[in-house]
């Protein structure tokens, strides 16, 4: 059977002193008199007492210690970014925590209140909802640094660093309307997610640019799952007249189509065309390889990064903006009608 950690009250008890007086004895901190100081010392070898050294770091602020609040882990994009924060701040002698929202904003404001209890240094994250960020507020008061990225709608003075997500939805949309397509469906994760939001509205300017009358029935919002994405394909393939194409807003929900339509008999791009939103691995191991809207996913996570760096040694500059270009990368799973 394992025996339990010698405590503190252990020691002090031991050396029939006051638990506040063996701490100072412990950690050398405050006055302890010399046969009290001795007592405890002694206490501490006969009972086998350990410092534990990180719960002493953590209630004085000492560890180097980052947050990373992704909107889902299991999404490659944000694993990606989590990948090149984790190497580029150990490199600097940080520490990485990493604890994944799920899209859930009540679960966001759990863990932000969470990581500042640990006395993180700085939070990175990508807010879960462009309306509600009240709950990010109050960093700015208590002086923590905080970078959003992918997701920033400028509600909280603080850097952030997104895409022309508009933008490259319009381009993607684009292509498809070159080739034909007029019934295009819009497979999208949480309507109230702010890349979300800016890049249906690139899917309605693009039609709307060209003539096209935006069908309500065309665009689906699912869970923030491959498998919830597999359901709503599946339903919009059961209207009169089905879509002809589909635009995805991210590699979770391109890969929920993919499956979708192969388990509904449909081929790429004989049957249905297919351009989504991320590039990721599964994009070029398919067969045809699926057109995306490229984000610069590589110079996202290390300019959080930096920027997280800066604000730590003292920057106190006004907040930073970036917004990337994206690039659309044409495979072959779009051909005309």
């Amino acid at each position: 059977m394992s025996r339990k950690p010698v405590t503190i009250k252990d020691v002090a008890a031991e050396a029939k002193v006051s638990r506040a007086t063996a701490a100072r004895a412990l950690n050398n901190y405050g006055y302890v008199g010399g046969s009290a100081a001795e007592r405890v010392r002694e206490a501490a070898d006969r009972l086998g007492y350990r410092h534990n050294r990180i719960a002493q770091a953590l209630r004085r602020g000492d560890l180097p210690l980052i947050g990373f609040i992704p909107g889902d882990i299991q999404n490659p994009f944000f694993a990606r970014i989590a990948h090149d924060l984790d190497k580029r701040l150990r490199q600097q002698g940080h520490n990485l925590l990493i604890a994944s929202s799920e899209e859930d904003l009540d679960q966001e404001r759990e863990l932000v209140e969470s990581l500042r209890s640990l006395s993180v240094r700085g939070l990175i994250v990508a807010p879960t909802s462009a309306r509600d960020m009240s709950h990010f507020q109050s960093l700015a008061k208590d002086n923590m640094p905080l970078v959003v990225i992918d997701r920033y709608s400028g509600n909280v003075a603080c850097d952030s660093i997104v895409v022309d997500n508009e933008g490259g939805a319009r381009e993607g949309v684009d292509l498809l309307v070159s080739k034909g397509h007029r019934r295009i469906a819009f497979l999208g994760d949480e309507g109230r997610i702010f890349t979300v939001q800016q890049r249906l509205a690139g899917y309605r300017s693009a039609l709307q640019a060209h003539g096209l009358a935006v069908d309500e029935r065309m665009i689906a919002l699912s869970g923030s799952t491959t498998k919830h994405a597999v359901e709503a394909v599946i339903r919009l393939f059961r209207q009169t007249p089905a879509p002809t194409a589909i635009f995805t807003v991210d590699s979770l929900m391109t890969t929920g189509a993919m499956i979708a339509l192969r388990s509904m008999g449909l081929r790429v791009p004989r049957d249905v065309s297919l351009v989504g939103f991320d590039d990721f691995d599964l994009a070029t191991f398919t067969d045809p390889q699926v057109t995306v809207v490229s984000q610069p996913i590589e110079r996202i996570g290390p300019l959080a990064a930096e920027i997280m760096l800066q604000r730590i040694s003292g920057d106190s500059c006004a907040p930073q903006h970036h917004v990337f270009p994206t690039e659309l990368i044409i495979r072959g799973s779009v051909a005309a009608i």
